[in-house]
């Protein structure tokens, strides 16, 4: 059974969180502060976290930059932020996945489902190859095959491609995809992103101006998503 953190000041979205999760076969411990939740993660060693951006005293950033320091416990962002930059700081600072407030159960547990899987399936080095219904990428090799057919990626879209299927189900933001591709010294620059994303849907996807696999995070990054 998978224990899970709920990080958050709202006694009642605690209840109904917990409420839900239980009834989904999940353990939850509760922390209704920064202070609380590293003490709790600690204490507790939950499987994941379902942290609060808004919370009193320490931004919930703060708290997760500070776990980031000393454990790679997985972590949801669940917050009214709506903003870009707000996501895009919480992922900086270590989020796997980015729920806004309100939401539904049916898409938080999803999200949860996804992210243990990763877990439990280890680091992104054990994939040696990622199959979908369309496509085939042989990461070992660095082919990308469709139809039997090499689908002609060029080594900055293999790279590419690679790089977010090894991350499936992960938000992946502009800057850490940039950073993989082309080091850390590259500037993040978007609309080069968006042209090989482009170009890598028309060789990938069924359906390029309505892809299944490699989804936009408007303002933020892309997302892999291997069972579409």
């Amino acid at each position: 059974m998978s224990k899970i953190l709920i990080v958050d000041d709202e006694a009642q979205l605690r209840r109904a969180l917990t409420l839900n999760l239980a009834a989904r076969g999940f353990a939850t411990v509760e922390a209704t502060s920064g202070e609380a939740a590293i003490t709790a993660v600690a204490a507790e060693r939950p499987d994941l976290v379902l942290l609060d951006l808004g919370l009193p005293g320490a931004d919930g950033v703060v708290v997760l930059e500070s776990m980031r320091g000393w454990t790679d416990v997985p972590v949801i962002v669940l917050t009214a932020r709506d903003e870009e930059r707000s996501k895009v700081r919480a992922f900086e600072a270590g989020a796997d996945d980015y729920v806004t407030k309100p939401f539904g159960m049916a898409e938080l547990v999803a999200r949860i489902g996804a992210v243990l899987r990763r877990r439990h399936q280890g680091t992104a080095d054990d994939v040696a190859v990622v199959e979908t219904t369309d496509f085939t990428l042989d990461l070992a090799g660095h082919r990308a095959l469709r139809g039997g057919d090499d689908a002609r990626l060029t080594p900055t879209e293999f790279a590419i491609a690679a790089f977010l299927a090894r991350n499936a189900d992960r938000l992946i933001t502009h800057r850490q995809l940039v950073t993989a591709v082309w080091g850390p010294a590259a500037d993040p620059d978007t609309n080069l992103l968006r042209v090989h994303i482009r170009h890598i849907r028309r060789k990938l996807e069924p359906e390029p101006t309505r892809p299944r696999y490699f989804i936009t995070e408007t303002g933020i990054g892309y997302r892999f998503q291997p069972n579409a």
